[in-house]
Order: C-alpha cells, then sequence, then structure tokens
C-alpha cells in the first residue's frame, strides 16, 4: 500500500520535475551557451523526446498505482476487520462525512486524478508523435536555422509549432499539479 502511494507521487515528480527542469533551466541555458539555435535545438530535440518518454512512462506508473491502490485497500481492511484490528475513526477532515461519503469522495478524487493523467498523456503523446515530429522534419530542411528568414514560410510554421508545443507541455504541467494536489488530498 504504502508503495503504491511512493509510487503514485514519484511519478508526478519525475514528470513535474522533468517538465519544470527542462522549461525553467535546460531550454534557456542551452540557447545562452551553445554558440547556434541549431545545436541548442538538437540539444533541445533530444532533450523533449527524453522527457516525453518520462512522462509516458510516469504516467502509465501513475494509472496502474492508483488502479490498484483501492483494491488492496479493500482487500487488507477486509482483513483488519475481519482480525479486529482496523482503526475506523474518520480523519478530522473527514469526520462530518458518513462512510458512504467518504468512499464517494475517494473515487471522485482518483477518477478525476486519472482522468487529467490520461489527458497529460494524450497531450505528450500529441507533442512527441505530431509536434515534435513536424518541428525536426522542418529543423532538417532549414539547416542552419540562424540563416533562415524569419518570414521563410518553414520558419514561420517552425515557430507556430513552437508556441503549440511551449503550450502543451505548459497544460501537462498545470494538469499535473491538479493532480497532486487531488492525490495528495485523497490519500492524506
Amino acid at each position: 500500500m504504502n508503495f503504491l502511494r511512493f509510487l503514485m507521487f514519484l511519478s508526478l515528480a519525475v514528470w513535474l520535475g522533468g517538465i519544470l527542469f527542462f522549461g525553467a533551466v535546460l531550454a534557456p541555458t542551452v540557447f545562452m551557451v551553445l554558440p547556434t539555435h541549431t545545436l541548442a535545438g538538437m540539444v533541445v530535440s533530444r532533450s523533449i523526446h527524453l522527457l516525453h518518454i518520462m512522462g509516458i512512462v510516469s504516467g502509465i506508473v501513475f494509472l496502474a498505482a492508483s488502479f490498484l491502490y483501492p483494491r488492496l485497500l479493500r482487500r487488507n481492511m477486509a482483513r483488519a476487520l475481519a482480525e479486529g484490528g482496523l482503526d475506523t475513526t474518520p480523519s478530522a477532515a473527514d469526520a462530518r462525512l458518513s462512510p458512504s461519503e467518504r468512499i464517494t469522495r475517494s473515487r471522485r478524487l482518483r477518477g478525476a486524478s486519472q482522468v487529467l493523467v490520461v489527458l497529460m498523456l494524450a497531450l505528450t503523446f500529441y507533442s512527441e508523435f505530431g509536434l515534435t515530429r513536424r518541428m525536426n522534419t522542418l529543423r532538417i530542411q532549414m539547416g542552419d536555422i540562424d540563416s533562415i528568414s524569419l518570414t521563410d514560410a518553414r520558419r514561420v510554421e517552425f515557430d507556430r509549432l513552437h508556441v503549440w508545443a511551449t503550450g502543451l507541455e505548459e497544460t501537462v504541467f498545470v494538469f499535473g499539479l491538479a493532480v497532486l494536489y487531488l492525490t495528495s488530498r485523497r490519500l492524506s
């Protein structure tokens, strides 16, 4: 049980921490330190691919753990009740709720978390296999991006896709914060 809780929080920490590090540290640093935007783009492209893989694995781990957790909880509670060793006193926050209301609240929080993680995964898949692939194709076609006019159709399309990709990562991050909140609330 504790291990499943640990996996849920670890998967969120890895995913959200990766996005935060990528956007706040890695991308700005490589564009500041490397001599050309082409080199920086190569580093960022590889890094975003790895970030997406980390996110996909983290999302799958979170979903698996969150689906297993209530099943093991019910089994362990049934065993503890049979042995007479279960303290059924609700927490102070849940004291005003009946047992059925507490169960319903927990199911809703878990369901909302799972839906958000599925959305995070869908956005990550789209970013990886849609936007990023198209951006990589454009980057290859342009060659040295520093020598391409800002009005070149490929550059305009690349910049437009970049705005979308950034927005998707920000959305995944915000959804992840919501999942972190809902999960901590449900498991406290």
